[in-house]
């Protein structure tokens, strides 16, 4: 296993610690990580949940040989147990990113409370270039969040962001020196110990209750594409590509 979980202070801390993988996400650990969001809204001496990664890297993605090995099958498949368990997380859960965060390591901010990114920070969702599209429900919320037109150049072009832009553009709340980046967002994830705890989760639901249908429905539908996407001639030339170490050739499709 390569989730490391602890509680302390009344922080919940959960860490994606695989970097000899460059913190690659397995089926295993999306079961982990969603295990763990919901052991902490059954803890009354957790007031917030801390994600976090190893220095430098957040998570390169999903892990592409367990991927293609144990493909998400439908919404009972533990990556989408750990989008609805965060999506639906009562606690206030903070983000902690430095180096790269790629693909789902950018769409689960999409859901996350409090965003502190490192000034080394490489955000990305590079989908269609692997021959599939948006997931965790990003392609409603990046255009929400930024606009179309920006959407398109991080979604449809792929392009990456630096810590600052991220902040910019609205997907974080402050970038940092990358050695403080994790202090700085544990202290404000303990702020919430000070803070009467229902109001904190009825706030929180308040906030999310509008969104949460509409974000449910927008999960489902991209799942569905995306699971056909996933057996398609792109997909499989991409990630053949991917494992050849070449670049993949599109001009036949």
């Amino acid at each position: 296993m390569s989730i490391r979980t602890a509680t302390l202070n009344g922080i919940a801390t959960i860490e994606i610690a695989r970097p000899e993988k460059k913190n690659a996400i397995t089926v295993a650990m999306y079961q982990a990580m969603c295990d763990a969001l919901l052991d902490a809204q059954l803890d009354p001496k957790v007031r917030a949940v801390l994600i976090t990664g190893q220095p430098g890297i957040f998570t390169s993605g999903n892990d592409l040989e367990d991927f293609m090995q144990r493909p998400a099958q439908n919404t009972e498949s533990p990556v989408f147990k750990f989008m609805q368990a965060l999506l639906q997380c009562d606690r206030p859960v903070v983000a902690a990113v430095t180096g790269a965060a790629i693909g789902i390591g950018t769409t689960m901010l999409l859901h996350c409370d409090l965003v502190y990114v490192a000034d080394d920070a490489r955000l990305a969702m590079p989908f269609t270039s692997l021959g599939l599209v948006a997931e965790f429900a990003s392609s409603l919320v990046v255009p929400q969040l930024m606009g179309r037109h920006k959407a398109a150049e991080k979604l449809l072009l792929g392009d990456p962001m630096s810590g600052a832009e991220a902040v910019e553009l609205g997907l974080a709340n402050a970038v940092l020196p990358a050695s403080e980046v994790v202090a700085h967002a544990r202290r404000m994830a303990e702020r919430f110990n000070t803070l009467p705890p229902a109001a904190v989760r009825e706030t929180k639901r308040l906030m999310s209750r509008p969104a949460r249908e509409a974000l449910t429905a927008q999960i489902a539908a991209e799942a569905e594409v995306f699971g056909k996407a996933l057996r398609g001639d792109e997909a499989r030339e991409a990630f053949a590509a991917f494992f050849e170490k070449r670049k993949p050739d599109f001009t036949k499709f």
